[in-house]
């Protein structure tokens, strides 16, 4: 599995949250927080799990209470993605 940068991660999440808000990517800054943005408790379960696939592994249920920022879960996506595929290396090794 490769590891996904904070960048891609921040990437991915702008678009996604762009599409759902009908909106240019360019007007969903980093810095917004997920409780700024008008989605659902559907429509952000259904993010969740659309960004779960993408990675390939869960992230946990207070995550989004714990990094909540586009930039601030970004960061935790790519540490959580290094250390996964350090594990994965280590075990395949």
């Amino acid at each position: 599995m490769p590891v996904v940068t904070a960048v891609e991660a921040q990437q991915w999440l702008i678009e996604k949250i762009a599409h759902w808000l009908s909106v240019p990517s360019e007007d969903v800054p980093p810095e917004t927080y997920f409780d700024e943005l008008d989605l659902d408790s559907t429509e952000a379960l259904i993010l969740a799990g659309e960004m779960e696939n993408w990675l390939g592994f869960e992230l946990g249920t207070t995550t989004l209470w714990y990094h909540p920022s586009i930039k601030d879960l970004a960061e935790y996506i790519a540490e959580e993605s290094a250390a996964r595929a350090g594990e994965n290396h280590a075990a395949s090794a």
